[in-house]
């Protein structure tokens, strides 16, 4: 006698495609989640509404006539490029700029370095050496411009005229209202409050030196000075490299300690591309111009920090 068993029930094509979409959303929050895109999705978020989104919209502005008076903003074109790049006043501050940059940043370059062997190479209160060479860089650029302004460079009366006066030198020098002393007053104020974060990356890169070289060398009768420049000096190539494009970009973005401190003057002769961007905007009130020109000056920057970097390697492998 033949037993008929019932056959399975046909799945439904509605459970077909159910289960299909099911697989299909887990497979891709398993790709989510084995690719980090889960994790990094916020940041890319507040990337693109912070920063690619102000780009955008910068580079649309500075094709119109936008402004902050009311008026309706028309569209121009490159007129806004064109008036810029004819502009003496935009040329003087980018060369001010320039020059703060050529001025600060040999020193800040070669105090950290000289700073992060003399911590590394003391051994009294390491720690506080350490802190104290360190502690400016944590200061505001508020205190740090007021400080010298008010302490340092003041004529007559000020540390700096102070200093002149004890070494029998003429005081009574308008550091921050002559122009042949205001941006050299402005690099010292810098140099000594950035110099820290120099100092912080040499040390970091000096710890990671290995000890064995010095001994080997100093077995072979090498003196410090020969351990230095062919141990030491070429192991931090490298950090070099970094600290100069670091330096450089820091340095073109001058703004602070120039407003603070001069306002831009005597003259405009300190007064960074920035603080003519600020004025253009919102002084003059003409956006779309301000923007024009804060585009000319993102090309230098984005010049300058693709073209370094290729010389510096150019330059390294020179020397292999």
């Amino acid at each position: 006698m033949t037993t008929l068993t019932p056959a399975a029930p046909a799945p439904s094509a509605s459970g077909t495609g159910r289960g299909a979409v099911t697989a299909r959303s887990r497979t891709a929050r398993r790709k989510w989640t084995e690719h980090g895109l889960v994790f990094v999705a916020p940041f890319l978020v507040v990337y693109g509404l912070f920063l690619v989104w102000p780009l955008i919209s910068g580079l649309g502005m500075s094709l119109t006539s936008e402004n902050i008076t009311g008026t309706e903003a028309e569209f121009i074109g490159l007129d806004n490029y064109a008036e810029a790049l004819a502009d003496p006043q935009m040329w003087s501050s980018l060369w001010n700029t320039v020059w703060f940059t050529v001025l600060s940043t040999v020193p800040l370059v070669l105090v950290g370095l000289v700073l992060a062997l003399l911590a590394h190479q003391l051994r009294v209160v390491q720690w506080l050496w350490r802190i104290s060479w360190f502690a400016p860089f944590l200061l505001p650029s508020g205190v740090v411009c007021m400080l010298f302004a008010q302490m340092i460079f003041p004529p007559g009366f000020g540390l700096a005229d102070q200093l002149l006066a004890s070494a029998g030198l003429e005081p009574g020098i308008g550091w921050l209202s002559d122009e042949r002393y205001a941006m050299l007053s402005i690099v010292l104020t810098t140099v000594w409050w950035t110099v820290g974060f120099n100092f912080l990356l040499y040390l970091a890169a000096l710890q990671a030196v290995p000890q064995h070289l010095y001994e080997a060398a100093e077995l072979d009768g090498a003196g410090a000075w020969r351990r230095l420049l062919h141990i030491t000096l070429p192991l931090l190539r490298r950090t070099t490299g970094l600290v100069l494009v670091l330096q450089v970009l820091a340095s073109l973005k001058i703004f602070d300690q120039v407003y603070l401190m001069t306002g831009g003057g005597p003259d405009d002769s300190t007064r960074p591309i920035l603080q003519y961007v600020y004025q253009q905007g919102f002084t003059g009130y003409r956006i779309g111009y301000a923007s024009a020109v804060s585009y000319v000056f993102f090309a230098l920057v984005l010049i300058v920090s693709l073209v370094q970097p290729v010389l510096a390697r150019r330059k390294e492998e020179a020397g292999k």
